[in-house]
C-alpha cells in the first residue's frame, strides 16, 4: 500500500491569495487594526497558527492561545466567501492524477497540511477536490502552534489506523522546505514541486528526493511512487 501525503497551498492548488481578504478582515474584527498587510510576510509553508503568531507579533499584539484560536477559527469561518474573489486555479496536472490514483486499490491520499480543517475543507471544496481524500478531506491539519514534525506525525498515525505502513511507501507531495523537513521527521520521501512559494534552486538545496517544476503526468507519477530506487533524482 501506498500513503500519499498531500499538501494543499502551492501544491494541489492556488487560491490566488484570496485567502488574504479572509485573513486580514479577521485582523480589522479581532484587532481591530486595518493598516495589517499579509504581503509584507513570506509565509509559504507556515501553519495557519505560526502565520497567527507572526501576525499578533507584527501588531504588537500578545498571541495568547485563547485569541490565537478565536482568529484562526475566524478566518476559517470568512474563507468560503473570500475565495470566490480571486481567481484561482488547480495547480497542474493534480486533477489528473487525483483521478488515476483514485482508481487505485494499493494507494491512499491524505491531507499533511498547515491549514486547519476548516480551511482545508473550504479551499478543497471551491476548487471540487474534497472527493479524492479519504473521508472527505481526511489527513492531518493544524491544531496548535506546534510544527509541521507534529502534524506529520499524527498523519503517518492516522494512516496506519487503516493497515501496516513501510517506511518505502510513503510520500509527503509539498512546495516547501518545510514539507521536505516533515517527510523527514516521519522518514518519507518527497516529491517537491516549485509551484509554491519557493523556486526549484530553493528547493533543491534542502534535498528532497524528487523535484520538479510542476507535477509530472499522470503516468509519470505512479512509476515515481512504484520506484523502488530510495536515490534522490532532482527531475526539474
Amino acid at each position: 500500500m501506498k500513503v500519499l501525503f498531500w499538501d494543499i497551498d502551492g501544491t494541489l492548488l492556488t487560491t490566488a491569495k484570496a485567502g488574504v481578504f479572509a485573513w486580514e478582515d479577521a485582523v480589522r474584527e479581532i484587532i481591530g487594526r486595518d493598516d495589517f498587510e499579509l504581503a509584507r510576510m513570506r509565509i509559504a509553508g507556515l501553519t495557519d497558527y505560526q502565520i497567527a503568531v507572526k501576525t499578533f507579533e507584527s501588531l504588537g499584539v500578545e498571541p495568547d492561545e485563547a485569541r490565537l484560536r478565536h482568529f484562526v477559527d475566524r478566518y476559517g469561518e470568512l474563507l468560503p466567501t473570500s475565495l470566490p474573489r480571486r481567481k484561482g486555479r488547480v495547480l497542474p496536472n493534480v486533477r489528473e492524477i487525483l483521478e488515476h490514483l483514485s482508481g487505485k486499490n494499493d494507494v491512499r491520499s491524505y491531507l499533511l497540511t498547515g491549514n486547519t480543517r476548516a480551511g482545508a475543507r473550504a479551499k478543497l471544496t471551491h476548487y471540487d477536490l474534497l472527493h479524492f481524500f479519504a473521508g472527505g478531506a481526511d489527513g492531518a491539519f493544524a491544531e496548535d502552534t506546534g510544527t509541521r514534525a507534529s502534524i506529520a506525525s499524527r498523519a503517518l498515525a492516522l494512516a496506519r489506523k487503516s493497515g501496516p505502513v513501510s517506511e518505502e511507501a510513503i510520500f509527503v507531495i509539498g512546495d516547501t522546505p518545510h514539507d521536505i523537513e516533515c517527510a523527514r521527521a516521519i522518514d518519507a520521501r518527497t516529491i517537491a514541486v516549485a509551484t509554491g512559494g519557493y523556486s526549484v534552486d530553493e528547493l533543491r538545496e534542502h534535498n528532497p528526493w524528487r523535484l520538479f517544476a510542476e507535477l509530472p503526468s499522470p503516468e509519470e507519477f505512479v512509476r515515481l511512487i512504484e520506484d523502488d530506487d530510495p536515490g534522490r533524482i532532482n527531475a526539474a
